[in-house]
């Protein structure tokens, strides 16, 4: 019987559910997000499949690779990917892939670059729905005015993650305001 393995993670910033289907990594995403179920429910019934906690060499090297990201010794992942999701929502994520280690963007830059500059909240949705966190690097987008929004893991770890990568925010903790010029 077909299924995705998964595993349970732990890294500095939280606990990561990983999974894996046909040699893919299709799920690295935050064990306690509040869309957990959601996202679980689109991949079971995208690849028509359920989940087993069960040892995985993709997942194994996943893990290694992660390691080394918070370790601040990985800046890129190769790491084959199976994004289970509408059309919309792969476009959406094939362009993330495109927001370099230590850069960020807005949901707005995000919407021009695949040329739907009046779809910014479908953006920010299909932003939202990625299930393979970090490694598409949903983290890595802000808002306009450079404000941090919404992040699966919490705005703490998002916060973590970008000064992670690239120790250049300065950041107002009142209002969560970062001085970023685009």
């Amino acid at each position: 019987m077909d299924c995705i393995n998964i595993q349970y993670y732990k890294t500095p910033y939280g606990e990561l559910v990983l999974g894996a289907y046909d040699n893919k990594l299709c799920l690295c995403d935050w064990r306690y997000r509040k869309l957990r179920a959601t996202i679980d429910r689109r991949l079971m019934k995208g690849l028509k499949v359920a989940f087993v906690e069960k040892e995985n060499k993709v997942l194994d090297k996943t893990k290694q690779q992660l390691e080394a990201y918070f370790f601040s010794e990985r800046k890129q992942f190769d790491i084959p990917l199976l994004m289970i999701g509408s059309d919309f929502q792969q476009k959406v994520w094939n362009e993330l892939l495109n927001v370099s280690y230590g850069t960020i963007s807005s949901y707005l830059m995000l919407a021009e670059k695949i040329g739907i500059k009046n779809s910014v909240r479908a953006v920010a949705n299909a932003n939202g729905a990625n299930a393979i966190s970090i490694i598409i690097p949903c983290h890595r987008i802000i808002g306009s005015k450079g404000e941090l929004v919404g992040y699966a893991g919490g705005l703490k770890i998002k916060e973590k993650l970008l000064q992670l990568e690239n120790n250049l925010f300065s950041v107002h903790t009142s209002n969560m305001q970062y001085n970023i010029d685009f």
